[in-house]
């Protein structure tokens, strides 16, 4: 089996609240120290690394005198809302020591799951890993009702990995990874090395729900496999207090339970996201913008349009027609206002056109344009 993993440059790692914590809830600087300590020397070595990080209501429950975990909503974002800063201001003392900047990324479900935010999402944490900057990421739960919570920092993970076009995720556990059985009842259980689909028979092998310091178990973590199997970004399960596990599984160690991607165009990573949306307006391209687009992927520029229909704003998701037949999806770059008066424009001239300079002088980026068929 080949885990060379040294081709890929940029790696998503997600820690549990049990990883981080003592078994009395409260927050392990030792356990901080020795994952900072990895993900410093990986960005020495070059890689792009976004961490994902629950442990926000664990953090926050002794200030706030909980002696359990709370299960009341409202509890867990007080917890949460106290917790996130105690939380973030650990990580970056540890980060400090290695001249490491972190920023904190606070995530929802609908981030992922409207256009227009998830391509501001996904350009913040691109820019952030431009900058040298490590993302540290955590799910909104201050804010987050139900019907935009992802509900785990798992399926969080793979959401994150996808938006910003990962290689690899890696998944710090309190478990080594998927066992053929329940290792805890059956002594026979053995680990199961690689998988390479998620079939109702693995899911069948997911018991337990974690630690009572976490929210993920084995489930969670299956469920974010099968987003990174299809997004094409591997992904592993490993134990935490495994020594410089994050460094060994990266530098292609045969440890855990290695989740094989499928080799996915990087339109396929985008169509979930486009063709499940409404579209808000339609642009009508003319066959030189049509040619670019469908044979050599190029952003579409303001000189290829010929017409614009609907109301839209950046951001929003938008139908590319070429003599009536739709050709591909994108998410806006500019408003329908503008393109109106630009449409037909080379971009240089844009400016005048507008009397201003906009934040882009695309239509549609390639990055967030998906052909169809």
């Amino acid at each position: 089996m080949n885990r060379d993993f040294q081709a890929g440059k940029r790696i998503v790692v997600k820690v549990g609240s049990s990883s981080i914590t003592h078994e009395t809830g409260i927050i392990d600087l030792a356990k901080i120290n020795a994952l900072v300590y990895d993900l410093a020397t990986l960005a020495a070595e070059g890689y792009e690394v976004v961490l994902v990080s629950s442990g926000a209501v664990a953090a926050g429950m002794p200030a706030l005198k909980m002696i359990e975990r709370p299960q009341r909503l409202e509890e867990k974002q007080a917890a949460a809302a106290v917790g996130q800063g105690l939380l973030i201001h650990m990580y970056e003392a540890a980060f400090q020591a290695y001249g490491i900047t972190v920023a904190q990324v606070l995530l929802t479900k609908g981030d992922y799951l409207h256009p227009r935010r998830y391509m501001y999402a996904q350009r913040t944490l691109h820019s952030l890993l431009q900058f040298g900057a490590l993302p540290i990421v955590n799910e909104n739960d201050t804010i987050a009702v139900d019907e935009f919570k992802v509900g785990d920092n798992d399926n969080l993970a793979a959401m994150v990995a996808s938006i910003i076009g990962a290689d690899m995720l890696i998944i710090l556990s309190d478990v080594d990874g998927l066992y053929t059985a329940n290792p805890m009842t059956d002594p026979e259980s053995t680990l199961i090395s690689e998988i390479t689909q998620i079939t109702p028979a693995v899911l069948a092998l997911a018991q337990g729900t974690g630690s009572n310091r976490g929210t993920g178990g084995m489930l969670t973590k299956l469920e974010a496999a099968d987003i990174c199997i299809h997004s094409g970004v591997h992904m592993l399960i490993c134990a935490s207090d495994e020594p410089h596990v994050v460094t060994r599984a990266v530098h292609g160690e045969n440890i855990g339970t290695w989740f094989k991607a499928r080799k996915v165009h990087p339109q396929m990573r985008k169509r979930q996201l486009l063709f499940g949306t409404q579209m808000k307006g339609t642009l009508f391209v003319d066959e030189g913008c049509k040619e670019a687009i469908l044979q050599h992927g190029s952003s579409i520029l303001p000189i290829g349009i010929i017409g614009v229909e609907g109301t839209f704003e950046e951001g929003d998701g938008v139908s590319i027609r070429y003599q009536g037949q739709e050709i591909a999806r994108g998410t806006a770059a500019l408003t329908s206002e503008e393109l109106m008066q630009v449409k037909g424009v080379h971009s240089a001239d844009i400016e005048k056109r507008l009397g201003y300079t906009p934040r882009f002088l695309v239509a549609v980026h390639r990055d967030n344009l998906v052909r169809k068929g």
